[in-house]
Order: structure tokens, then C-alpha cells, then sequence
């Protein structure tokens, strides 16, 4: 999990991990495979994805649709339609939306979308960038539920976020990040209890 406030630079490691940007120096590498240079298609194809702040759906699709557009590689396309089961059975409210635009889905909503969009290509990294951002409280709790069950499921998850409290509470490792360094590192139980963390983000 990655720490920090706006302007930390939290979403672009993640869009360069996600290959939607190219970093100017350093490399990176994913199950033992160079994806500095990579596509972001290919990148998707080895098993990472990327949650986009505010799910990013495709406003002019149906739900439904949106979850297809999530297993265009072709190993996923090939299983899509188990897939999209596994997912609505995992949000419900998916298939209860199916039908709908995505346009037409509440914040909260819009997040889930783009969390079963995610999971349409069967990642063995799961990426999310800010999940709270502007959520009513409720949400934010049913959101980070979410993010610990596919925990529990094996996923491999890494979460840039802002809200400090909720992250920690399911993150087994944290990074905090301050003008584009990593200044704190460690498991998240003892970076709770970090004076810098408490009086900086957690205002105690």
C-alpha cells in the first residue's frame, strides 16, 4: 500500500506501472518479466490491472458491456462469460445493474464497476488508485471490504490512497510517500503507530 497526499506522486507510479505513462529512468519488473517499455495491453495480459480513481467506466455502456471491455485479452475473452458470473456474484449490484448505463451509476457504484472490470482479466496483481476518493463513509467501509475479500482470494493487491485509517486497517505493508520519495516504510501495524503518521495524516 502507498501513502501520501496529493501531489505525492502516488498515481504516477501507478500509471507507470500500468504502462498508461512512460518513467524517465529506473526500471521496473512484474513475475520476473522487464515491463518498463511494455503496452499497457501487454502488461494487462500478464496479470496486472489498474483501478482507476472513480472507476473510469465507459459512461455510454451498459454495466454489462463495461465488464466485457475488462476481458478483451484473448485468454480472458475466451472464459468471459464464467468470469462475469464469478464478478456479479461478487457484486451483486452489478447484476442487478446490468442493463444500465454506466453513466447513470452513482460514485460508489462507478468504483465497483471498475473493480469488476478489473477482475474480468483475471489478475494476479490488482491495482487500485484513491478507491475512497469522494465516497460517502459507508461506501468507503463496503469498498475496502471488498478490496480485503479479494485479499482473502489471493490476490496480490496495491492500493494508493489518501485515506490513512481504512488503508492500514487492510494492507499488510505500507509506503509513504512525500514529494516522490518513499520517506516511511514498513508493516502496517507498527506505521500506525508512528508518530509522523499519527500526527501528520492521522491528526492525533
Amino acid at each position: 500500500m502507498s501513502l501520501g497526499n496529493n501531489g505525492a506522486g502516488k498515481t504516477t507510479i501507478l500509471n507507470a506501472v500500468a504502462g498508461l505513462i512512460r518513467s524517465a529512468s529506473g526500471s521496473m519488473r512484474f513475475l520476473n518479466k522487464e515491463i518498463t517499455r511494455l503496452p499497457a495491453y501487454e502488461i494487462v495480459r500478464l496479470g496486472l490491472s489498474l483501478v482507476r480513481e472513480g472507476g473510469k467506466p465507459f459512461t455510454e455502456m451498459t454495466v454489462h458491456e463495461n465488464l466485457l471491455m475488462g476481458a478483451y485479452a484473448p485468454v480472458p475473452w475466451k472464459r468471459k462469460e464464467e468470469t462475469v458470473k464469478r464478478v456479479e456474484a461478487f457484486f451483486p449490484l452489478l447484476k442487478q445493474r446490468a442493463q444500465q448505463l454506466a453513466r447513470t451509476l452513482s460514485g460508489g457504484e462507478r468504483q465497483m464497476l471498475g473493480m469488476g472490470r478489473s477482475l474480468m482479466s483475471t489478475p494476479t496483481l490488482c491495482m487500485f488508485d484513491e478507491p475512497s476518493y469522494g465516497l460517502a463513509p459507508i461506501m468507503v467501509k463496503k469498498l475496502f471490504k471488498y478490496i480485503q475479500a479479494l485479499k482473502e482470494q489471493g490476490i496480490t493487491i496495491l492500493v494508493v490512497e489518501q485515506n490513512i485509517r481504512h488503508a492500514l486497517d487492510v494492507a499488510d505493508r505500507a509506503y509513504v510517500l512525500e514529494n516522490g520519495r518513499i520517506v516511511l516504510e514498513g508493516k502496517s501495524s507498527e506505521l500506525i503507530e508512528n508518530d509522523h503518521i499519527q500526527k501528520v495524516y492521522l491528526g492525533l
